[in-house]
């Protein structure tokens, strides 16, 4: 096997590599000499066939096999001997396109290198952790919450249904004077104002009390769900029975026992835990921006255009099906990637790699159980189809990849945390939601400039 560099360019690699007629002679008839023991042809014994044979009968079979089997170990040979590590998938070329059976091989291999990425000495880096510590205050209006939204209703005696009351109902639309299918409901709890209804209707049953029966006239939208009622307007022959007011759960024990908790205090604790992990995880996301912003700063070497070129595609592709969402699928003009989009395109590239050589020194490993948990929180989007999608995943690579990504850049950050000068400062919920806020906006203005 011969290799000759024809390009070196920055980053971009280019060589023709020749395989001769022996070595791929050689290769088949390694080949054949594996398998004669089990190979049987009449008039001889099994395992007793004469290469001359096997090679006339088997050999032709065999020699594509043996050329891939042949460029592959070329391939594998020249990254391990120069230490390249490709950017994506190598172009392959047969270069003798007119080749034939007793010929050279000479196949052209062209890739871009991964570079050459700077050491990271995360001892170096001074971090904020934000720290907000869950309160009583915020306890409580936790728990207040809880209580709201376990509210029962009570009959409001003699009273207006006003916004937010509940009343039970009896109705029946028509369209044209004639009823419609889905049209018709007896003792219909309706909370107003809750939205639950065509627009229009519930406002106009606000100051109705128990016993009227007011016609409600409303319009369906034009793009209403079902095909034969959208655009019109339907009639709604409606008689109250009941008017009721919002009454909000008690702070009590058996609010607690809704929730699963075992008392009060229980649920209390439960809340304090949930909040102080949420805060954590926001404190978490807000470090987290801060260290990316910093090595973006930086850090600096060589970007491979291939991988630049095809994140900042894939960018300007996703931003454009949010614009035109009514646009499946790939049927739509050329999308070319803004000055915008390249930038944003670099950093992601650039921090992909420096993570992924951090983790790759440091031997981060993303575990079969964070695999098996990934793949059971993405299973949960598909109620009754967990099964089928587990093995979706398994016979998908690139889905794996998807998967793993995220679990992988985590624990690659945590690592880098864990030897960083990281100092924490206390600050409100207020402040912390302020610092998440801004870390959307500034994810908003990149994406959209």
């Amino acid at each position: 096997m011969q290799v000759n560099e024809t390009l070196k360019d920055g980053l971009k690699r280019g060589y023709n590599v020749t395989i001769t007629a022996d070595e791929l002679n050689a290769k088949v008839t390694e080949k054949l000499e594996e398998a004669r023991p089990s190979v049987e042809m009449k008039g001889f014994r099994k395992g007793r066939v004469p290469m001359a044979l096997l090679k006339k009968q088997f050999g032709p079979r065999l020699l594509g096999e043996a050329m891939q089997e042949a460029v592959d170990g070329a391939m594998s040979s020249h990254f391990e001997q120069t230490g390249d590590r490709p950017a994506m998938q190598p172009k392959v070329e047969m270069a003798n396109r007119d080749w034939k059976e007793g010929d050279d091989v000479e196949v052209s291999l062209s890739y871009e290198a991964l570079p050459d990425i700077p050491d990271l000495d995360a001892s170096t880096l001074s971090l904020e952790r934000l720290v907000v510590t869950a309160d009583d205050d915020s306890v409580q209006e936790t728990l207040q919450t809880l209580a709201d939204n376990a509210k029962n209703y009570e009959t409001k005696k003699g009273g207006k249904a006003a916004k937010g009351d509940q009343i039970v109902l009896d109705f029946e639309g028509k369209i044209d004077g004639e009823p419609f299918e889905g049209g018709k409901a007896e003792d219909f709890p309706l909370v107003l104002g809750s939205g639950s209804f065509i627009p229009g209707f519930e406002d106009q049953l606000i100051g109705a009390k128990k016993g009227e029966t007011p016609d409600v006239t409303v319009n369906f939208p034009d793009d209403y769900q079902a095909p034969n009622l959208a655009g019109k307007e339907a009639v709604f022959s409606c008689t109250v029975k009941e008017v009721k007011k919002p009454v909000a759960a008690a702070l009590d024990d058996e609010l607690a026992k809704k929730y699963g908790a075992e008392d009060l205090d229980a649920l209390k604790a439960q809340i304090a835990e949930r909040l102080s992990a949420e805060y954590a995880q926001a404190a978490r996301a807000v470090m987290k921006r801060n260290l990316l912003d910093r090595l973006d700063e930086t850090i600096s070497f060589e970007l491979p255009p291939s991988l630049v070129d095809a994140e900042a595609n894939q960018i300007a592709h996703q931003l454009w099906h949010e614009e035109h969402p009514d646009v499946q699928g790939h049927d739509h003009p050329q999308i070319t990637p803004t000055d915008e989009h390249r930038k944003l395109a670099e950093r992601r590239v650039r921090l992909g790699l420096l993570l992924a050589e951090v983790g790759r020194k440091a031997e981060i490993r993303v575990t079969d159980a964070e695999m098996t948990q990934a793949v059971m929180n993405q299973a949960r989007q598909y109620p009754g189809q967990e099964r089928q999608f587990f093995e979706f995943v398994q016979k998908n690579e690139q889905v794996r990849q998807q998967l793993q990504a995220p679990i992988f850049e985590d624990k690659v950050v945590d690592h880098i945390f864990a030897q960083a000068d990281v100092t924490e400062r206390s600050v409100t919920k207020d402040e912390l939601k302020a610092a998440v806020d801004a870390l959307d906006e500034d994810e908003a203005e990149a994406a959209t400039a």
